[in-house]
């Protein structure tokens, strides 16, 4: 048994922290959104992070403006979409008319199974192995972990534990402490090492996720000014703090305008491309192709008419128009009607820097192609960390 016990915190360290923001995430403290969290915000003298018990609860202190921002997973490369994440953008209910997205952080994960050893080490075995067992599984008879993470280890329990009750918590820090309460020893959870020591339990097997490149994608999000809407309903450039992983380390390395000079960082960094010329030893057709060739991404949801062949084919054929790659396509019911849905694409581009015009001409296309998209809505622009 691991001799390394620690008891969660209910807020972190005891620093005056009514100067700082507040930053939501989908807790307990030593989840992966704790961690991706911490990465996006790394400096707790500015930031008070905020767990909660689901990523709704979230999104919903970000609408009620009891928080600064949120962090969310939206994506893990082995199992897909986090669907809570995905129903709440959807906003089928009208609950979140604010909630837009402003930047991502990519976690790399990687799962251990945590419990309690009932039997020595397993001889002839390197401690330090990934994806097998370390000690004998027999006494293991439940295992707790949220739904993604049970979706990226399944190799693992198809070869170890067939046939062990597999539960779903809220999140793999939830299932350590589930476990680490099983007076019997019988319950192990996937979880992070992390959360493994704050719980006191011990590794089992390490790194058992399918795949090694297994890495998940988390949206911060943020409410929307009333003010920040234009005339025809399209979020506006709102400035937000500099300093940030994601949202300096791509726009540092570009030119500055002079109304980001001095203030907070922008989704803008770029000059315009009316200046003719090159600009800090950059030509300005390559400052124009950055901004749809990877540099930003955006995210729009809408519905189409069912019955309407082709109808999902024009609103896609918009972006073809207008050069943007997209990079995402997702799917809810749109529960208007039983098996119509609601369309997420992602794509390269970005509403507010925008030089040649074609994120602004993709709003006016769709708007054109009447009766087509439907309930169109913007989600959000932010910066790529993950720029090809």
């Amino acid at each position: 048994m691991s001799s390394r016990t620690a008891t969660a915190p209910t807020s972190e360290g005891t620093r005056e922290r009514s100067h700082r923001k507040k930053v939501a995430f989908l807790g307990p403290f030593a989840s992966y959104s704790h961690q991706a969290t911490k990465s996006a915000f790394p400096d707790q003298d500015k930031w008070e992070l905020i767990p909660t018990t689901t990523i709704r609860e979230v999104v919903d202190e970000v609408q009620a403006s009891n928080v600064d921002f949120g962090v969310v997973p939206f994506e893990n490369s082995t199992h897909g979409t986090v669907s809570f994440t995905l129903d709440c953008l959807a906003d089928r209910a009208s609950t979140y008319p604010n909630i837009t997205i402003c930047g991502e952080a990519y976690l790399d994960v990687h799962h251990f199974l945590l419990g309690r050893r009932k039997s020595s080490l397993l001889p002839n075995v390197d401690q330090n192995a990934k994806g097998t067992p370390l000690t004998s599984l027999s006494h293991v008879k439940r295992v707790y972990s949220h739904p993604q993470a049970f979706g990226q280890t399944a190799k693992f329990f198809a070869t170890y534990l067939k046939g062990v009750e597999t539960i779903e918590v809220s999140s793999t820090s939830k299932a350590a402490q589930l476990a680490a309460a099983d007076a019997t020893g019988s319950s192990a959870a996937v979880a992070g090492e992390v959360a493994g020591e704050m719980a006191g339990l011990d590794v089992l097997a390490r790194c058992i996720e399918d795949r090694e490149d297994n890495t998940t994608r988390f949206f911060i999000l943020r409410r929307r000014p009333c003010s920040s809407r234009s005339d025809d309903g399209v979020e506006q450039e709102v400035q937000l703090p500099g300093g940030l992983p994601w949202t300096t380390d791509r726009a540092g390395s570009l030119p500055e305008t002079p109304a980001s000079r001095g203030s907070p960082a922008s989704l803008s960094p770029r000059l315009s491309s009316s200046v003719s010329g090159s600009i800090g030893g950059r030509n300005n057709d390559t400052e124009n192709n950055d901004a749809y060739k990877g540099l930003y991404k955006s995210m729009v949801s809408f519905t189409v008419p069912h019955h309407t062949p082709g109808a999902l084919a024009d609103v896609l054929g918009c972006f073809k128009r207008r050069g943007l790659n997209l990079t995402s396509i997702n799917s809810l019911p749109s529960l208007i009607a039983p098996f119509q849905y609601l369309f997420f694409v992602e794509f390269e581009g970005n509403r507010w820097d925008d030089p040649e015009g074609r994120v602004s001409g993709l709003v006016g296309d769709v708007e054109w192609v009447e009766g087509v998209a439907e309930r169109w809505r913007w989600l959000g622009s932010w910066l790529n960390q993950r720029r090809r």
